[in-house]
């Protein structure tokens, strides 16, 4: 009974979250029926090909080989649960009982699921730094960023829980020990995985691909609805977005990422308008689609206890 009700949580959540936003996903849906059918297939295949690139990150965190399938079907279900909660903790979640079921202990599965979020945002802060020295007129940062208050909130809270982590650490001996054994084993495994160029060409490779195909995406949705921005530009405002979105903790990104695209496709010359149909069909295509086929596989994996 209890397996069943978990399988059955994701399709009600889901469910529930597309009834609520039905009005959005139906204007972004006639809007991509107006665009270019080919772009509009393009960016289906990018999105379709980001799940890949995934795979092969998540594959190159860890030493042992696990099943090619499964791990695909798993990153596609875990974009649903990441829907559900901020900041990745579904996606993180689902993961961690994918590489559970494949016999990897705790220690190992956290110490894999932190480089995959380490090399994740070390590529996008790496595409970025380079798009910036190669457009540096194409975006004002300054308009992705909220006014001083805005900062100096971000910049206390960030504090705050450096401060809360630090006396942790100093006073809770349990926690200490936790942290340190962790670092260790995440030590230990990145270099045992540095030393096997498959592994590495899994997690570099597929870090650095995921974020240019979520980018490619945005480009052929853009070119299929007319925005006149060139294609660099797009690609270094879907970054700068992103980047900045990822400090308010949303699931996945809602919200968030919406209004950072907009806005950084503003800064990049693109009229508000324009830039608002841009994003709106672009995360009808990545998010709300595969949303409840991705609950239907989740909930699937579940039952059949893959995850």
């Amino acid at each position: 009974m209890l397996r069943r009700i978990l399988c059955l949580l994701p399709i009600v959540a889901v469910a529930v979250w597309l009834v609520h936003n039905r009005s959005h996903l139906s204007s972004g849906v006639r809007q991509a029926l107006d665009g270019n059918g080919y772009w509009m297939l393009a960016a289906v295949a990018s999105t379709l090909l980001g799940w890949v690139a995934v795979s092969f990150a998540r594959q190159g965190t860890v030493l042992e080989r696990l099943p090619a399938g499964r791990l695909l079907v798993t990153q596609f279900a875990a974009g649903a649960a990441n829907h559900l909660l901020p900041s990745g903790i579904g996606a993180g979640a689902v993961n961690i009982r994918f590489m559970a079921r494949c016999g990897l202990p705790p220690a190992r599965y956290s110490a894999a699921l932190a480089l995959y979020y380490l090399a994740e945002g070390v590529a996008r802060v790496t595409l970025l730094l380079a798009l910036l020295l190669a457009f540096p007129e194409a975006l004002r940062l300054e308009t992705l960023l909220p006014e001083e208050i805005g900062l100096s909130l971000a910049a206390t809270m960030v504090g705050a829980v450096l401060l809360a982590v630090a006396l942790a650490l100093a006073c809770v001996g349990r926690v200490r020990r936790a942290v340190v054994t962790f670092t260790r084993t995440a030590l230990t495994d990145v270099r045992s995985l540095h030393t096997r160029p498959s592994r590495v060409l899994a997690l570099w490779g597929g870090s650095f691909a995921f974020p240019m195909l979520q980018a490619a995406g945005l480009v052929t949705v853009a070119l299929a609805l007319g925005l006149t921005v060139p294609v660099g530009h797009l690609v270094l405002a879907y970054l700068a977005a992103s980047v900045v979105a990822a400090a308010v903790p949303s699931p996945g990104g809602i919200g968030s990422v919406d209004a950072a695209l907009v806005v950084a496709l503003v800064a990049t010359g693109a009229t508000a308008g324009a830039a608002t149909a841009t994003v709106l069909v672009y995360r009808v295509i990545t998010v709300w689609l595969p949303l409840l086929p991705g609950a239907l596989v989740l909930a699937g994996l579940v039952r059949w206890k893959v995850v």
